[in-house]
């Protein structure tokens, strides 16, 4: 008996964890994403600007639903830092994924982040270290 109830609790863990990093990993993927999305805004070489905060909502939402992440435009935030070469953008979802545990429904709450931009605009290049100085010869004794 007590081997069935330990298989039991194992298998019952297995199940948890494989219905809850389902949508852990979702969003680990999705994060990285939009930072992505968001770097690649700010540095659009030849490529016409986005027209408005709602075509980059639009990408966003596109981006989630690849990752089966539903969401609605009010649930994503979007702003635009400085203007020309220096724009920064700053993407910021909000949702929330319930996963069935068959007993219990339990709601996950996830917040991506994102901050994006032409990084090389404000970027400075390092100072070029010093020379070392030659090393001194010594000097012999007579």
């Amino acid at each position: 008996m007590k081997y069935v109830l330990r298989i039991a609790v194992v298998v019952a863990m297995a199940f948890i964890a494989l219905q809850v990093f389902g949508p852990e990993i979702s969003n680990f993927i999705f994060q990285d994403d939009l930072r992505d999305s968001a770097a690649q805004m700010g540095y659009r070489t030849g490529v016409a600007p986005l027209n408005s905060d709602e075509d980059i909502r639009n990408i966003v939402i596109n981006k989630a639903e690849k990752h089966d992440i539903v969401l609605d435009p009010k649930q994503v935030t979007v702003e635009r830092i400085g203007t020309g070469e220096a724009t920064t953008w700053y993407i910021a979802v909000d949702y929330t994924v319930t996963v069935d545990l068959l007993v219990y429904k339990l709601p996950l709450h996830f917040n991506p982040t994102s901050r994006g931009g032409n990084f090389w605009a404000r970027v400075e290049s390092p100072p070029a270290p010093a020379k070392p100085a030659p090393p001194q010869k010594a000097k012999s004794q007579k």
